[in-house]
């Protein structure tokens, strides 16, 4: 049979798999290949391969690779749960994005002790060299299989498959687990691995049901590799917002309150003040109009939007939904159904369009518990939301628009270089998720990738990632520990006017529905913030400092000078404290440090007696030797004018 080769024909035996390619090649390259794509279709080593097919073999560097090797390491940690604890059950064991986990119900909670001696027998597993084979059954015969081992959650996963499906299973040694595949050849192949932790997590993620253990672990294929990135995740444990956030007095939590709603502090509020003063008066200058509307709603509103239907679940609802005889009301999770009661207080011409509203949102989302973290995903949050009506003719330019602003803030921010591009669209196989007509989506989606292909964004596409009324551009940000959330979105919509009687009179005469952009400038303050928190380890750019200046007098007699140049420092607008603790210098010095402050200013007789300021930066090499203080005030304006970021 022939197989192409990245474009390179090549004749092999009938009935050979795509491990038997990379062995053909002799020396040790097959020991490197971990998984195939074959005709563009991910595939397993095992495939017997048809001749003509499209042959790319897969090592550790290309993504799904990496996702095979780390899919079998779950199966090594798997394995040797079920040697050492014979009575555990097991659930499910995916690859992600920096490793792999193993949900498990077990009869004991997982120790850092226990971590250890489940890692000793993984490496005698590998040492063991055990091949990995795979077979099929019948549901039926799978089910048996598993009633007979006692695998009560493996059954449940049979049985929620499609009836007639042919069940894969992959053994190793003793050990037989339920997989769609892919996996290595060996157990041996699995070079350097660890287990990160043990954490609770609910049984398909429905806090209704029964509390897993999850085992989490990382595997690469060089020790070296490993160790680089330990040493990260602990930098990233040192730069977590919900650890570093909380030792800088940024934000805290209540159980009296509860999850989901931190309180932020002082510091932490100043920060997001300043941001939204920031992006308000930027909007401003782009022709955004400010708007103020409630924080709730009765539920009439939102079924003309469809919110109801499509999203009461994520709703904070107050009142009987089913008594129809009061009122039922619920606190918003967005604000497009209220900004438009706006558009609709008086007639629309073609002339007014476009119409630009955004606010600072205050939204509520009931999350569930096991979602929640930190600042990143809360049930009360702010937003930089707008709501964008135009004609068709000014769709492009103005989507161009809100992205360039998005862009702006981005690298205002320094995060511009930390962002990725998804293109949401709707999943047309779960037709009730969304509303309108499969033409309607073609057209909204058609148009939206050709504005995204003329800007030249590089996105990737996620199916079934739209919101129910439309398709977006989700601009994706990471946090420390390589978990993906949605930082900014930019939607098009022309579904909703339509539902909502919005209309305007054309240049014709006739009256029609305008396009409608939802769109976020800088996404959710609390989640920029944690980001802002994890981006700069506390040490914020001057602008955006809770405190940029610290005053460090050496003696009480040095307190009146520093005052002074307290009030001088303040007249420019700038954030600045003097510590008068009757401590030596060196100690307030350290304890300046650790709050990165962006400047420290020692004050004794020299500078009283000079008119100067003894300049420290953050930092080991921070000493910036003596200046006056209009120097040091220019300095400072120069930094906080320019944004700039040290």
């Amino acid at each position: 049979m022939k197989i192409s080769l990245r474009g390179d024909i090549r004749e092999f035996e009938n009935g050979m798999t795509p491990y038997d390619v990379a062995k053909s090649f002799g020396g040790g390259f097959f020991k490197n290949v971990c998984a195939a794509r074959i005709n563009g279709e991910n595939s397993d080593l095992r495939t017997v391969l048809q001749d003509g097919d499209e042959l790319e073999l897969l090592t550790f560097e290309e993504e799904y690779g990496k996702w095979t090797y780390r899919h079998t390491a779950s199966h090594i940690l798997a394995q040797a749960v079920k040697r050492l604890y014979p009575d555990a059950k097991l659930a499910i064991g995916p690859a992600v994005d920096d490793g792999f986990y193993y949900d498990i119900d077990s009869p004991v909670m997982f120790s850092p002790d226990d971590l250890v001696k489940i890692e000793a027998e993984m490496k005698k597993i590998i040492k063991e060299n055990l091949p990995i084979e795979r077979f099929t059954l019948s549901a039926e015969e799978a089910v048996r299989f598993f009633e007979e081992k006692d695998e009560p959650y493996k059954i449940e996963l049979i049985n929620d498959l499609p009836v007639g499906s042919v069940i894969s299973f992959y053994k190793q040694g003793e050990f037989v687990d339920l997989c769609a595949g892919a996996h290595l050849i060996s157990t041996c192949l699995i070079k350097a691995f660890k287990l990160t932790s043990a954490t609770g997590a609910y049984w398909r993620g429905d806090s209704s049901r029964k509390m897993l253990c999850r085992i989490y672990g990382t595997a690469f294929p060089k020790q070296s590799e490993l160790d680089e990135h330990l040493a990260r995740i602990e930098e990233a444990k040192k730069r977590d917002h919900n650890k570093l956030g909380r030792e800088l007095e940024l934000f805290t939590t209540s159980e009296l309150i509860g999850q989901g709603l931190p309180i932020l502090l002082p510091k932490g509020a100043r920060i997001i003040q300043l941001l939204q003063r920031f992006v308000e008066d930027e909007e401003q200058k782009r022709g955004w109009q400010l708007t103020k509307t409630p924080l709730m709603a009765k539920s009439d509103l939102y079924k003309i939007s469809g919110h109801w239907d499509h999203y009461r679940d994520g709703m904070f609802v107050m009142g009987d939904v089913e008594d129809e005889s009061k009122e039922c009301f619920a606190l918003r999770p967005m604000t497009c159904p209220f900004q438009y009661q706006a558009y609709l207080s008086k007639p629309r011409s073609y002339r007014d369009l476009p119409i630009r509203y955004n606010e600072t949102s205050t939204l509520f989302r009931n999350e569930d518990s096991g979602e929640m973290h930190g600042l990143i995903r809360v049930r009360q949050f702010t937003i930089s939301e707008g709501h964008l009506m135009c004609t068709p003719e000014q769709l492009e330019d103005e989507f161009k628009g809100c992205l360039e602003l998005c862009v702006f803030m981005l690298k205002t921010l320094g995060l511009y270089e930390d962002v990725s591009y998804r293109f949401s669209q709707w999943d047309p196989e779960n037709k009730e998720k969304y509303i309108g007509t499969k033409e309607q989506w073609d057209e909204a989606q058609s148009m939206m990738g050709r504005i995204l292909d003329s800007l030249e964004i590089p996105y990737k596409v996620g199916i079934g990632e739209a919101a129910f009324y439309g398709p977006k551009l989700d601009i994706q940000i990471k946090n420390v520990h390589g978990k993906e959330d949605t930082l900014i979105t930019i939607q098009i919509d022309q579904m909703l006017a339509e539902k909502f009687g919005m209309e305007y009179t054309d240049r014709d005469g006739v009256k029609k529905n305008p396009y409608i952009i939802h769109r976020t400038s800088i996404g959710c303050y609390e989640r920029t913030l944690a980001l802002l928190i994890e981006k700069y380890a506390g040490a914020f750019p001057l602008w955006l400092a809770p405190e940029q200046v610290r005053i460090l007098p050496i003696a009480d007699r040095h307190h009146d000078y520093a005052y002074e140049v307290k009030a001088e420092l303040e007249k420019m607008g700038m954030r600045v404290e003097v510590d008068t603790r009757n401590e030596k210098i060196g100690y307030k010095i350290r304890e300046a440090r650790l709050q990165r402050l962006p400047y420290m200013l020692t004050v004794g007789d020299s500078e009283i007696a000079e008119r100067t300021l003894s300049v420290r930066g953050r930092g080991e090499n921070g000493d910036l030797g003596s200046m006056s203080i209009d120097t040091f005030k220019a300095l400072c304006l120069e930094e906080i004018n320019s944004k700039i970021i040290k």
